[in-house]
């Protein structure tokens, strides 16, 4: 199986139906060599089929985000490349998964491979996503990310406890209860 074969998948992958999007995800899933080739199609940011492939992206690793490990350099050196809205969503997600793995008191892949650079690669991303104009998805996401990442880092939760209380009020109401869960989680350290 080659890039072109997944380029071909992704291609035909059709709306953005979970149905669709699992039987190319699930296709990498059954064949992990291609998730090289998968990552490499996300990361071309100026072709339009990286949004789909960051759809799937997604889905193989809500179901292995250990898979990531290998690839962190790659994911990391690149997920503020990403701007389309539709790809930003998956890539903050994903950075969401890598936290939440991070964060388990459980030994994992992600504990191991998962560096001092990748983390600040995160934060910082998770930070940009915060001020653009992003739909509350992403946001979202990013709060939680560095929430968690920020648990060693005093500075991560007063920056994100700021930006949370100068937007709020200006926000939707899935933008206000997150904000008020994340800010409520801040204040408990």
């Amino acid at each position: 199986m080659s890039k072109e074969f997944l380029i071909n998948e992704i291609e035909n992958l059709g709306t953005a139906l979970r149905v669709n999007r699992e039987k190319v995800s699930n296709l990498v899933i059954e064949n992990p060599i291609l998730l090289p080739y998968l990552l490499d199609i996300v990361f071309e940011v100026n072709n339009k089929l990286s949004i789909k492939a960051a759809w799937v992206l997604e889905l193989v690793c809500e179901k292995h985000i250990d898979w990531l490990a290998p690839h962190l350099d790659i994911f990391t050196l690149n997920i503020g490349r990403v701007s389309f809205g539709s790809a930003v969503r998956p890539m903050s997600k994903i950075c969401n998964f890598l936290a939440i793995a991070y964060s388990n008191r459980t030994t994992n892949l992600i504990k191991e491979f998962l560096t001092d650079s990748h983390i600040e690669a995160i934060i910082e991303v998770g930070f940009d996503w915060m001020i653009s104009p992003h739909k509350v998805a992403v946001k979202a996401y990013s709060m939680n990310a560095l929430y968690l990442l920020g648990k060693n880092s005093n500075w991560v939760h007063q920056e994100l406890k700021l930006i949370i209380e100068q937007n709020i009020m200006n926000e939707s109401a899935a933008y206000k209860a997150r904000g008020k869960m994340t800010l409520a989680l801040i204040n408990k350290n």
